[in-house]
């Protein structure tokens, strides 16, 4: 018994040691697995700069290149209005014995983005100015010539005579690639201070609810922007052009890190319009559209709400002719997703008359490609103009009849028909009903498609007339007896 003892516990000792020994081997075996790598460790220590450059990690040299192109804009416009007087009851009148003239200034920004003196700004910074005074980053100045004015776009073209020198321009960015994060700087003069830089990032992009133009489709920043600041440009970190800051969001009128600019491929079409044609003839797609809302989105079978439903398709316009139908789900433009009919507009609007569009269209639950020839709508350039007269109730107003074109150039909808009311001549019976914009739908139960059918329908009326008008998209009827 004490010799089975003594065995048992030296056999128990040899076990003992074996498993330390496997234990020993296992963890050699399996650490290198779970160890750091070597090098990772060094890599997550902070370093000593190396060299001066490597200390500041400063913005220097990047405004160093794109701060030239920024000018400063001064416009001046002489407001003349007759001497005001108080008679002795205190009531004002004008005499017309002289006039008063008083010099009003705004101060805004720019960017050249041609060698020869091309410059672009805000349609808000000139609009109404007589005339126009660009500084330059080293204190030149220049009287500047005001080529494209467009108010749709929120964008002005100008225009100064340096010789032949060359002056410093930004480049434009490919604001298709632009994306939520990435690092911008906003260079203008705000408040009048000098040219001044911010920094900060694209904070969103696409944005088409700002209401300050028609084409809104707009780069969205935290960089300080403020007044002073629109016109100036807003660059990426290789000193491009991404967009023109155009607007903040601003209860107090100063930055509350929410600006928008107006992206670089929109800025280009509009100069190469006002040097090339000096105009902009801005193409089409002849269709009308809503956004996707969740439960379409559903019954589409998409996962999110993306793209938009075709609601009305022009006869003969540039998509009937391609072959698209309402119900159709256009999701994409030239490779780019679409949320809106804005943001569709914008795309298109960005390229040039007889190009090409491609959208992926959603039809019964199959995608297909369709290839769209941008046209101009149709209509003449100009409309023509017939101030109505005669014994009606429309005497005195000037009228057009209303074209997809002429519906484009006033942003109206270009699904629109009837005649607009352009202006009504001071003291003319036509202002007791109606008004410039209104748009006359029919009279004594005739649809009024041109003018001719108006003055025709006007002078047929026996004393009485019933009419239909449309005033801001609310329909207005009634009789009018003279």
């Amino acid at each position: 018994m004490v010799q089975y003892l003594a065995m048992t516990k030296h056999v128990s000792k040899v076990l003992i040691g074996i498993v330390l020994i496997l234990a020993v081997l296992i963890v050699a075996v399996l650490s290198p697995l779970f160890a750091r790598p070597a090098v990772a460790e060094p890599e997550r220590l902070k370093k000593v700069p190396a060299d001066q450059r490597q200390i500041e990690m400063s913005y220097a040299p990047l405004v160093e290149q794109a701060s030239p192109a920024v000018v400063n804009v001064y416009t001046k416009k002489v407001v003349r209005r007759g001497d005001i007087m108080r008679d002795i009851f205190g009531r004002r009148f004008t005499t017309g014995s002289g006039t008063e003239e008083r010099v009003q200034n705004s101060l805004g920004s720019g960017v050249i983005v041609a060698p020869d003196g091309v410059i672009v700004t805000n349609h808000h910074v000139i609009d109404g100015a007589d005339e126009f005074l660009v500084v330059l980053s080293d204190r030149r100045e220049y009287a500047a010539e005001l080529i494209l004015a467009d108010e749709r776009t929120d964008l002005a073209v100008m225009r100064i005579d340096i010789g032949d020198e060359s002056l410093p321009a930004l480049a434009y960015a490919d604001t298709r690639n632009v994306a939520v994060g990435d690092l911008v700087l906003a260079i203008g003069n705000p408040f009048g201070v000098g040219q001044t830089v911010t920094s900060g990032i694209i904070s969103a992009t696409a944005r088409t609810d700002v209401g300050v133009s028609d084409y809104a489709f707009f780069l969205q920043t935290d960089a300080a922007v403020n007044p002073g600041n629109s016109g100036g440009a807003l660059v990426n970190t290789r000193g491009e052009l991404v967009g023109v800051n155009t607007a903040i969001f601003s209860r107090s009128g100063g930055s509350n890190g929410i600006g928008f600019a107006i992206p670089s491929e929109m800025v280009r079409r509009v100069v190469d319009a006002a040097v090339n044609e000096g105009r902009i003839v801005r193409p089409w797609l002849g269709l009308k559209g809503q956004a996707v809302t969740f439960d379409i989105a559903r019954a589409q079978g998409l996962t999110r709400p993306v793209g938009v439903i075709v609601s009305e398709v022009y006869d003969n316009g540039p998509a009937d002719r391609a072959g698209l139908r309402r119900g159709d789900l256009v999701i994409r433009i030239d490779g780019r997703e679409v949320f809106d009919e804005k943001g569709l507009k914008f795309m298109a609007a960005t390229r040039s008359v007889g190009e090409v569009a491609v959208l992926d269209v959603l039809r019964g639950g199959q995608d297909r490609e369709v290839t769209v020839e941008l046209d101009v709508p149709p209509g003449a350039k100009e409309a023509e103009l017939v101030l109505l007269q005669g014994r009606h109730p429309f005497t005195g107003a000037e009228v057009a009849e209303l074209s997809p074109r002429l519906a484009e150039e006033l942003g109206r909808d270009p699904f629109e028909s009837g005649v607009l009311v352009t202006r009504i001549m001071n003291r003319a019976f036509a202002w007791r009903f109606l008004r410039p914009g209104d748009i006359i739908l029919s009279v004594d139960g005739q649809a009024i498609q041109s003018v001719q059918t108006l003055e025709r329908t006007l002078d047929r009326g026996s004393g009485r007339w019933q009419i239909v008008i449309d005033r801001n998209g609310r329909r207005i009827s009634g009789a009018i007896t003279l």
